[in-house]
């Protein structure tokens, strides 16, 4: 069936689209200037979509030069002007949302019916979001704090942002980064994962064709060491925002702190999930399911260590096990897909790496390995499920990233909250039970950014997504965000003509 806006009926054209390179610098594509190719594959297939050069510093440099120059004029437009352009955007990617999802789905393996019905409605509503949010751009009222001044509060932009984004949503993650970012009067130089630049590109050439002046967006393509580094690093950038692993997000505050910048990190999880003896069990089962498998567990909001009290404990994971062997992997284009590949070969080896060397101390139950037959030749792995691994294993306490769930009994509430804790992570987690006193315990004492009741996994444009602890420092979407992109001066009026005299005269006394 060919779709509205498609234009082909089975994938994306990107050697098309991109023909004039993949970078984006002053509103329009270019090629970077590294001397290094790099090559965007279909993790489904391992076919190659797109050869492109790789920035460079000197693309970084233009990059930021470009947001530097357009940081003036588009600070000083007014709030209702910057929101006008944000809701021209937003039109302008709905009338993309299907080439967009395509293109995310043959970059990154994730079903197309998830691309169309999470990853691009999601980006347009946090479109739509920001568009009104610029008109909130609010100090304080006035006051008169001191004597004779009045003292009030701007909120101003910080300046040129340099952006890092990741591979797992890259489209969600630019809109994520740039939006608030922008509504706010900054400009922004963004750097998608290497594996995964056409949708961040996309996004910039909508922002560009929705009348965005040149230079507010730009994108730079190329490795983290080189145009990552660079970028974090540069003198010109006023800020970092970077989402990513917790032990590059440590390289990456070491280089910002080095030149005093504001720093935005959304890093790694480990989220628990914790279902009481008193849960309603299919409810939870199937919130597991769909909690780990989400994006084929490469999300880092994923349910990974579920919790169950005793008395559920083999009922759940025998349950568990059973909805996981129902899970359909195949083509991401195809309409009966609900998993698709890992977005790398090197990813899937990964995993399947951690849940190898799981054998030795835990009970795979089911999973646990790659498919053969047709899908043998992309980056597929089977949902998998662990129990009984001992809470200081590898699978329970580190970040695994794929479609993987280690499940763990507990006796006591006590316990159960105790356990959830006990990993340097704090992203997200999410509680099970009947009893609104039980939940609200949970939501109180488990350290995260998010803790859902009963669910695990929606987000809402409105509301904050970020974590504690190792998980980070900030947060992205809702007006939190929105205010993290600007900077707060206090202005103080004289409101006499001889204060500033008599101020003279308390410090230093008396003069002719």
């Amino acid at each position: 069936m060919h779709h509205p806006g498609t234009t082909t009926p089975d994938r994306f054209p990107a050697k098309d689209r991109f023909a004039d390179g993949a970078q984006y610098i002053a509103g329009r594509l270019t090629r970077g200037t590294s001397g290094r190719t790099h090559a965007v594959v279909n993790p489904a297939t391992g076919e190659e979509v797109l050869a492109y050069e790789l920035a460079g510093p000197q693309d970084v440099d233009r990059a930021v030069a470009a947001a530097r120059e357009a940081f003036p004029g588009w600070a000083s437009a007014t709030p209702g002007e910057r929101s006008d352009a944000l809701h021209r955007f937003a039109a302008v990617l709905a009338e993309r949302a299907e080439d967009l999802a395509r293109a995310e789905s043959l970059q990154c393996g994730k079903p197309l019916k998830l691309s169309r019905e999470f990853d691009v409605p999601g980006t347009l509503d946090n479109t739509a979001f920001f568009a009104g949010a610029a008109r909130h751009l609010q100090g304080q009222s006035a006051g008169e704090y001191s004597g004779d001044h009045t003292s009030y509060v701007r909120r101003e932009p910080v300046g040129v942002v340099g952006s890092i984004a990741p591979w797992n949503y890259p489209l969600q993650m630019a809109a994520w980064k740039i939006l608030p970012a922008i509504a706010a009067g900054n400009t922004i130089v963004l750097k998608p994962a290497e594996l995964t630049p056409l949708t961040s590109l996309m996004f910039a050439q909508a922002a560009t064709d929705a009348g965005i002046p040149d230079g507010v967006i730009n994108i730079v393509t190329g490795t983290g060491q080189e145009a990552g580094e660079h970028l974090v690093s540069h003198p010109d950038v006023a800020m970092t925002s970077f989402t990513g692993s917790t032990a590059v997000g440590r390289r990456v505050a070491a280089l910002a702190t080095a030149t005093v910048k504001r720093l935005h990190l959304e890093l790694g999880g480990k989220a628990p999930f914790v279902v009481f003896d008193d849960a309603d069990l299919e409810a939870a089962v199937h919130g597991a399911v769909a909690g780990a498998l989400i994006n084929t567990g490469q999300d880092c909001t994923a349910a990974t260590r579920a919790y169950v009290q005793r008395p559920l404990y083999e009922a759940f994971v025998e349950r568990t096990a059973a909805l996981m062997e129902t899970v359909r992997l195949g083509d991401p284009f195809a309409p009966g897909t609900d998993l698709g590949p890992l977005v790398s070969y090197a990813q899937r080896d990964r995993v399947a790496g951690f849940v190898d060397r799981a054998r030795a101390y835990a009970r795979v139950v089911t999973g646990g390995r790659a498919p053969e037959g047709d899908l043998a030749r992309g980056a597929y792995y089977r949902p998998t499920l662990i129990a009984d691994a001992p809470q200081d294993s590898e699978v329970v306490q580190s970040e695994i990233f794929g479609p993987v769930l280690a499940v763990l009994p507990f006796d006591t509430d006590d316990e159960g909250i105790a356990l959830a804790n006990d990993t340097p992570y704090g992203l997200a987690a999410s509680a099970w039970s009947r009893d609104v006193y039980r939940a609200h315990r949970a939501t109180r004492e488990i350290r995260a950014g998010c803790v859902w009741v009963n669910d695990h996994i929606p987000i809402i444009s409105e509301m904050p997504h970020g974590g504690f602890r190792a998980s980070g420092c900030g947060k992205d979407m809702s007006l939190y965000s929105f205010e993290e992109y600007t900077q707060v001066k206090h202005v103080m009026f004289d409101n006499t003509a001889v204060a500033a005299k008599d101020w003279h005269r308390t410090i230093f006394g008396e003069r002719r």
